[in-house]
């Protein structure tokens, strides 16, 4: 499966790895990546980390789990790569940078642009049996990612976490408001974004606002 992570996460989360989930968790992704098609591709599975190194973090985003139609996943929460068409919530999250700061549609929903300046695009589970989303929920997932993000909420600080609906908001008792900001909506989805509490909630003028507040370049959304 070629699964490598970038060594500052390596070292930050060094202690997870040797844990007996994880090694639990290892051997039943192996297994189901071996007896049926699952996203993203194997090398990509630790892509968020890869592209975004534990020290370079600005911005956290989580998700829940990969998008689980061919082509869409590549390891980054709510992206998708070149020439697949937007999902619903991404379309909205474009509509609503478009909005706040007054820029164009992208012509690609890939995100990797994001975080490569510091975007942690980070899924609670990282891997999906194709066609049956959550399917990876219960492998242990969310020990592992969890652990990232109190990685990040014990050792940094004045970071953006965006916390979209119910699940990521869940994760707000790991971070210290004091040190941080946490923005907190309702989930981009059409189900949840269209009954209101997404739209002109200027999450991303404020993020690059308080990024500049604390000498930090702001994101190129």
């Amino acid at each position: 499966m070629n699964v490598q992570i970038e060594p500052s996460w390596k070292e930050q989360l060094q202690a997870e790895f040797e844990k007996p989930y994880f090694v639990q968790l290892t051997q039943a992704v192996r297994q189901e990546y071996q007896s049926t098609t699952c996203y993203p591709p194997g090398r990509l599975i630790f892509n968020a980390f890869n592209l975004c190194p534990f020290d370079k973090v600005k911005v956290v985003i989580i998700g829940q789990d990969p998008y689980h139609e061919p082509g869409q996943a590549h390891g980054l929460s709510f992206s998708v790569q070149d020439g697949v068409p937007f999902p619903p919530s991404l379309q909205n999250i474009f509509k609503e940078i478009s909005d706040d700061l007054g820029i164009n549609v992208p012509t690609t929903g890939n995100l990797t642009r994001w975080a490569e300046q510091g975007v942690l695009l980070l899924n609670a589970s990282l891997t999906v049996r194709a066609h049956l989303a959550n399917s990876h929920a219960r492998l242990g997932w969310q020990t592992f990612t969890d652990a990232a993000i109190k990685a990040l909420a014990t050792r940094r600080e004045h970071l953006v976490y965006m916390l979209w609906g119910g699940f990521a908001r869940g994760k707000a008792y790991m971070i210290d408001k004091q040190k941080n900001l946490v923005l907190e909506s309702v989930h981009p989805s059409p189900l949840s974004a269209n009954r209101g509490g997404w739209f002109g909630q200027h999450q991303f003028s404020r993020c690059n606002e308080y990024l500049r507040q604390n000498g930090l370049e702001p994101i190129k959304w």
